[in-house]
């Protein structure tokens, strides 16, 4: 905005002590300007301008202008501005100096319609050029790009483009090559640090950003990266912890307020707070939308997740991956084809992308479209590829364990669920029939049998019972199938299970025949048989009991 002008301090006059001459009120103004206290400039240009007096050196609306507009209050700067306006012999920057409160007040095209009132200069440019970017004009943007020069302004907004064009590696190397040249300019490095979080490269962000924290400990903005890296390093607890040391220092109780801490705050504490603190702010900070959509998709609330996404054009790999999720959970809630091939697409994007492809989210993201694709060989591949970085995940351990199951892997498939602690997940029927699946393919069908003696009279226990009956049967642990559609012929006097039980009993005689199963579990088959009305069961039992008592063997 306006730079102060550097001038040399005037001398004190002969006679004068050099406390008085601070104490004037161009003194004290020009000291909270250097100090960089703009809440009491502010204060103190509104006395002088509400008892109509003035400053030497220091006109007082044009620096009610700017000690407003660096304290954040862009609505008051640009009233000052407007009455600069009014003025005879306005100066025409001040077309310019408003234009830039409209776009901190998010008035992309009033401010647009405002810098054009103004000078051709590259203050006019660089925010021409942020205009064109935040209207995503790519024509525009390209036509002030070429007019940026190489001035330091210049190439840190240009820089600045890069970043929120997620360009992160372009916009690091601007923000070096300056700070090379400018070793004093240590702000610079905060840049960087941002640049290097950005990249994923949170230990380096650290590193960067204590040579910043060393000479400014009490940054609020460094403070918050620190909190930002130590979170993805570490986990919630300890960034909450340097967040906390933020909020505590002296004077910064108006930092409760601000919305980005409080926004963080709600993501170190694993959505605490969320619907109070995100509503507000989801078009202010792009990453409250994000967060907002993924606690929704923590509540299993998946359709106010797609309420809040189904419009965002996704950039980044983030937003793609939870453009994925959400599409894969309403397809899967709803039965819709359409959602699961858009949320199949949305990975692959990512996955196959050379800038994702071998990273760990890019290897998830593959794993989860050939998931939906149902080819669970190649979900393999991929979730194996990281697996070592995921042993105490409950959902990495469900997905794999899925996957395991479905691709004949059973002995692995069940070390995997039976890793998942969450006991949420262990209610579900999904991980109850799949615990069953594992258990019966690894000639365990008693521990399924016993899952089913654990629950309640339900559909979902009957479509238990089935799955035993039927997978039981299918590799010969025909004991327990027998039982299984025993229960079943009661509880519904459908011939199916009628059948099935029969061969279940007969195919349980001939294990007992040839010596793979124990001959007490004649009783038992012959019991289950007598349950049954129909004409074949006198004549099974028969046979049953003419082997039995050819082989010593008595059936009561």
């Amino acid at each position: 905005m306006m730079l102060m002008k550097q001038r040399s301090k005037k001398p004190v006059a002969s006679g004068s002590s050099g406390k008085e001459a601070a104490s004037t009120p161009s003194a004290v103004f020009e000291e909270y300007i250097t100090n960089r206290d703009f809440s009491g400039a502010v204060a103190m240009m509104e006395f002088f301008r509400e008892s109509k007096q003035g400053i030497d050196d220091y006109p007082t609306l044009p620096w009610l202008g700017y000690a407003a507009f660096h304290l954040g209050e862009y609505q008051k700067a640009m009233q000052a501005y407007q009455e600069m306006l009014e003025g005879p012999d306005a100066n025409p920057m001040t077309h310019i100096y408003i234009a830039c409160c409209l776009f901190y007040l998010g008035q992309y095209k009033e401010a647009e319609e405002a810098a054009i009132k103004g000078p051709a200069v590259t203050l006019q440019n660089r925010l021409l050029f942020h205009i064109a970017h935040k209207f995503n004009d790519e024509n525009k943007l390209m036509v002030y790009h070429q007019k940026l020069q190489e001035t330091m302004e210049d190439q840190l907004s240009l820089a600045s483009i890069h970043f929120f064009r997620n360009h992160f590696q372009e916009a690091t190397d601007i923000y070096k090559r300056i700070l090379l040249e400018n070793r004093d300019y240590l702000a610079l490095n905060v840049y960087v640090a941002l640049c290097y979080y950005k990249l994923d490269y949170y230990d380096v962000s650290l590193e960067v950003l204590n040579v910043y924290l060393q000479s400014y400990p009490q940054s609020a903005i460094a403070m918050n990266l620190k909190a930002c890296n130590n979170y993805r390093l570490y986990n919630g607890k300890v960034a909450e912890q340097e967040l906390k040391v933020l909020l505590d220092m002296q004077n910064m109780t108006s930092k409760c307020e601000n919305d980005l801490v409080k926004h963080n705050f709600v993501v170190f504490q694993s959505g605490a707070n969320a619907l109070q603190v995100l509503p507000p702010i989801i078009d202010l900070i792009p990453e409250a939308r994000l967060n907002l959509v993924i606690y929704h998709l923590r509540q299993e609330e998946v359709q106010e997740a797609y309420q809040l996404i189904k419009d965002l054009e996704p950039v980044t790999p983030q937003e793609y991956i939870l453009k994925g999720v959400v599409n894969a959970s309403i397809g899967q809630l709803t039965d819709s084809r359409e959602h699961i091939k858009m949320a199949q697409q949305y990975f692959q994007l990512v996955g196959a992308s050379a800038s994702e492809c071998d990273t760990i989210p890019g290897r998830q993201c593959m794993a989860s479209c050939f998931f939906l694709l149902k080819q669970f060989d190649d979900v393999l591949i991929y979730l194996s590829s990281v697996k070592t970085y995921f042993a105490q995940d409950d959902d990495f351990n469900w997905n794999l364990g899925i996957a395991q199951a479905a691709a004949g892997q059973y002995k692995e498939a069940l070390e995997s669920l039976t890793a998942i602690s969450n006991d949420k997940h262990k209610t579900e029927y999904c991980y109850t029939s799949w615990m069953a699946r594992c258990y019966i393919n690894t000639q365990q069908p008693k521990k399924a049998w016993e899952l089913y003696l654990k629950m309640d009279t339900s559909n979902e226990s009957f479509s238990l019972l089935q799955l035993i009956a039927n997978d039981c049967y299918k590799v010969g642990c025909f004991y327990y199938s027998a039982k299984c559609f025993d229960v079943l012929e009661r509880l519904d006097p459908n011939p199916e299970y009628w059948d099935g039980k029969r061969g279940a009993c007969i195919g349980c005689f001939q294990l007992v025949i040839a010596g793979k199963e124990t001959a007490d579990s004649l009783r038992d088959i012959v019991s289950m048989l007598k349950n049954s009305r129909n004409n074949q069961v006198d004549t099974i039992v028969h046979i049953i009991k003419t082997w039995a008592k050819q082989n010593g063997i008595k059936i009561v």
